[in-house]
C-alpha cells in the first residue's frame, strides 16, 4: 500500500487522529497592534485617524518600520505630551518634576542677581519659619512634628541641622518666631497650649490649659482648642499672642504660665462667636488684628479688649481662611493673605475698602505668608500649586502701584512660608515638599546664608577595607597571651609577696567549733541529723523547776511591772509538790504520758 488514504480505507478509518490547526501569526500580530492604538487614542480622547491612514496600514502591515511611530501599550502620561512633538521618546519616562538643562541654564540667567541656598528640611510641608533678629539662627517646623535649628555660621555646604527635636509630640508645628531680644522661641502647635523654648531648644514655659466645659471663654485660664497662629510683641519682651479655634485671641506674659494675660473675643456681624485663624501686632504694638473664618479683619486696641477699633466686614470671602495679617514698618498700611487666592493692602485709617487686591494667588494653606520687604517698597507672597501640576512661585509686587514685578519659581510644590529678614536682607522660604530655601544677594546680603556657602564639606573619614580576610583564633593575639615566665624564683619571690597567693590555708575543725567555725561532721544525713541532736542542749525535764529559777530574780529587780504598781501587786501561790508528781517521776519513761 503505497499512501495514508489506502492504510485508511482497508482498516476502516479515515485518518491518524485529528489534524494539526495552523496560525497566521501576522494576522493576530496585525490584529493586536490595531486593538492597542485604537485603545490608546480612545484613552486619550484622540479619534484622529482617516480612512487613507487605515487603508495604508493594512497594505503595509509587514513594514517594521512605521510601527515605531505608532502608539502601542498603555498611554502616555499627559506631562510627555509637550515632549513628543519635538523630540523622540528613548528609554523610560521621565520623572514628573523634571526639567532640562537648557530650562535651568534659563532660570539661572533670569535669576543671576539673586543666589538660592537649598536646605532640607524633611518630607513633609515646611509649616512654620523662624529667624532670630541678629540673623544667626534659622528653626524651621513641619507636619512631621519636627523643630530643627541651623546656625548659619556653623553649618558648611552639606547644610545639616545642629538639632532636631519634637516639642509637641504628635502635633503638627503652626508657627514658629524668635522674640525681639532672640533668647527665647515661640512654639504654637496643634495642640491647645503653647510652649516657649530657649535658644537651645529646652522648655522654659508651657501656657495652661482651659476649661472646656466653661461657657464663657473669658473665664477660662486658658485656650480649650487647637491654636492656629501666635506672635511675640513688637516692643516688649515677655509678652506674645495666641489665637485657637475656641474663638478667643489671648495675650499672655512670659513670667505667669498660670493665666492669660487679656482675651480678645472676635464677633461677626450678627454678634455669634468666629474663629480666628491669624494674628498679628501692629509694628508699635498698639493695636491687635485677627483675620477670622467669616472673612472680617478685626483690630482692637491693646489696652481695650471689649470692642474693635477697626472692623471690615467683607475684608475675604466668608469660610475661607485668612491665612496672614502683616503690618508695614511704617504702621500705616496692612497686608492680608486671604483664602479665596487674593492679595489685599489696606490703610488702617480708612478700613471700609482695600487701597489694592491682587487676584488669582492660589493658595491651599491656612499659614501661606506675606510680609513686606525692609524698605517697604515691595510685598511678597507665596503661591501653591496641586502636586506635579506646575511649579510654586515667590511673587514680588509693587506697593504703590501693586504691579507684579517680580516672580521666582522655587521648586515644583506649593511656596508656603516666606520671610526677608530685614538685617540679612535675605528670603527665606519655605515649600510643601519639605525644602527650606534662602535667596540672598551677593552684594546686598550680608552674612547669613553667605557665611556656609564659602565652607566646603567635611570630608567623611573611611574605613580602611582590608583586602583579604583573615581568621584570628583570640588566643593567637599577644594581648591574650599569657607572659612566658623567664625564672621561677623571681616569680615565687613576687608570689609569696602577694598577701593573696601567701596566706596559709585554716586546717580543718577537730572536736568542738570554735573561733565562728563549726566542727566538721559526716557527709551522711544521719550523722548530720545527730550532730544536731547533740548540740541540743536544751532542759525541759521540770517546767515549774524552769520557771522559780527566775523567781528571784524577778522579786529583786522587777522588770516587766513597774515599780508604781508593785504594792498592788498580788503575791504569787506555786502549788506544793505532792507524792503523786514524785511517783510519776519514778516511772519508767515506756510509761510515762506523752504530751
Amino acid at each position: 500500500m503505497s499512501g495514508d488514504g489506502d492504510i485508511g480505507s482497508v482498516m476502516g478509518f479515515s485518518g491518524f487522529g485529528k489534524k494539526a490547526r495552523t496560525f497566521d501569526f501576522d494576522a493576530i500580530f496585525e490584529q493586536t497592534r490595531r486593538t492597542a492604538i485604537e485603545r490608546s487614542q480612545r484613552v486619550l480622547g484622540k479619534f484622529v485617524m482617516t480612512n487613507d491612514n487605515i487603508k495604508q496600514r493594512s497594505e503595509s502591515s509587514s513594514d517594521s518600520s512605521e510601527s515605531d511611530s505608532e502608539l502601542i501599550g498603555p498611554p502616555v502620561p499627559p506631562q510627555q505630551e509637550a515632549q513628543e512633538d519635538d523630540d523622540e521618546l528613548v528609554g523610560p519616562p521621565l520623572p514628573p518634576g523634571y526639567r532640562s538643562s537648557a530650562a535651568q541654564s534659563d532660570d539661572e540667567e533670569e535669576d543671576d542677581a539673586d543666589e538660592e541656598e537649598t536646605q532640607e528640611d524633611d518630607d513633609d510641608d515646611v509649616s512654620a519659619l523662624g529667624l532670630d533678629p541678629s540673623g544667626a539662627r534659622l528653626v524651621t517646623g513641619g507636619y512631621d512634628y519636627d523643630v530643627r535649628f541651623w546656625d548659619f555660621a556653623g553649618m558648611d555646604q552639606s547644610l545639616q541641622a545642629f538639632r532636631s527635636l519634637q516639642p509637641c509630640e504628635c502635633h503638627q508645628i503652626k508657627s514658629l518666631q524668635y522674640s525681639i531680644t532672640g533668647d527665647v522661641l515661640l512654639v504654637v502647635s496643634g495642640n491647645a497650649q503653647a510652649k516657649v523654648l530657649d535658644r537651645d531648644g529646652f522648655n522654659v514655659m508651657e501656657c495652661v490649659k482651659g476649661d472646656q466645659y466653661i461657657v464663657d471663654m473669658a473665664n477660662t485660664k486658658g485656650h480649650t482648642a487647637m491654636l492656629n497662629s501666635g506672635c511675640w510683641h513688637p516692643k516688649i519682651k515677655e509678652e506674645f499672642m495666641t489665637c485657637s479655634n475656641d474663638g478667643t485671641v489671648r495675650t499672655w506674659d512670659l513670667k505667669s504660665e498660670k493665666k492669660h494675660k487679656s482675651v480678645f473675643k472676635p464677633r461677626s456681624s450678627k454678634g455669634k462667636k468666629v474663629v480666628p485663624t491669624c494674628c498679628a501686632y501692629s509694628r508699635d504694638g498698639k493695636l491687635i488684628a485677627a483675620g477670622c473664618q467669616d472673612g472680617t479683619i478685626q483690630i482692637w486696641d491693646r489696652n481695650l479688649s471689649v470692642h474693635t477699633k477697626f472692623h471690615c466686614q467683607q475684608a475675604h470671602a466668608p469660610g475661607s481662611d485668612t491665612s496672614c495679617l502683616c503690618f508695614s514698618y511704617d504702621g500705616m498700611t496692612l497686608a492680608s493673605r486671604g483664602g479665596d487666592d487674593t492679595l489685599k493692602i489696606w490703610d488702617i485709617r480708612s478700613f471700609r475698602k482695600p487701597l489694592n487686591e491682587a487676584t488669582r494667588l492660589t493658595n491651599y494653606f491656612s499659614m501661606t505668608d506675606c510680609c513686606f520687604s525692609p524698605d517697604d517698597k515691595l510685598l511678597i507672597t507665596g503661591t501653591s500649586v496641586k502636586k506635579d501640576e506646575g511649579s510654586g512661585k515667590l511673587v514680588f509686587f509693587d506697593r504703590a502701584s501693586f504691579q507684579k514685578v517680580y516672580e521666582i519659581e522655587v521648586t515644583n510644590a506649593s511656596v508656603v512660608r516666606c520671610l526677608w529678614h530685614p538685617k540679612l536682607n535675605q528670603i527665606m522660604v519655605g515649600t510643601g515638599n519639605g525644602l527650606a530655601k534662602v535667596y540672598y544677594d551677593p552684594v546686598k546680603s550680608h552674612r547669613g546664608a553667605k557665611l556656609c556657602v564659602v565652607k566646603s564639606k567635611r570630608k567623611e573619614k573611611q574605613a580602611e577595607a582590608l583586602t583579604q580576610d583573615y581568621v584570628i583564633t583570640p588566643h593567637a593575639l599577644p594581648m591574650f597571651r599569657e607572659a612566658r615566665q623567664r625564672s621561677t624564683r623571681k616569680q615565687l619571690e613576687k608570689d609569696r609577696l602577694d598577701p593573696k597567693k601567701s596566706h596559709k590555708p585554716e586546717p580543718p575543725v577537730s572536736g568542738p567549733g570554735r573561733g565562728g567555725r563549726v566542727a566538721a561532721h559526716g557527709g551522711t544525713l544521719s550523722s548530720f541529723i545527730v550532730k544536731n541532736i547533740a548540740l541540743d542542749k536544751t532542759d525541759d525535764s521540770n517546767p515549774r523547776e524552769a520557771i522559780l529559777r527566775h523567781a528571784k530574780e524577778a522579786s529583786e529587780n522587777p522588770y516587766w511591772i513597774a515599780p508604781a504598781y508593785k504594792q498592788t501587786q498580788p503575791e504569787p501561790m506555786f502549788a506544793e509538790e505532792s507524792d503523786e508528781d514524785e511517783e510519776a517521776e519514778k516511772e519508767p519513761e515506756w510509761k510515762k504520758r506523752k504530751i
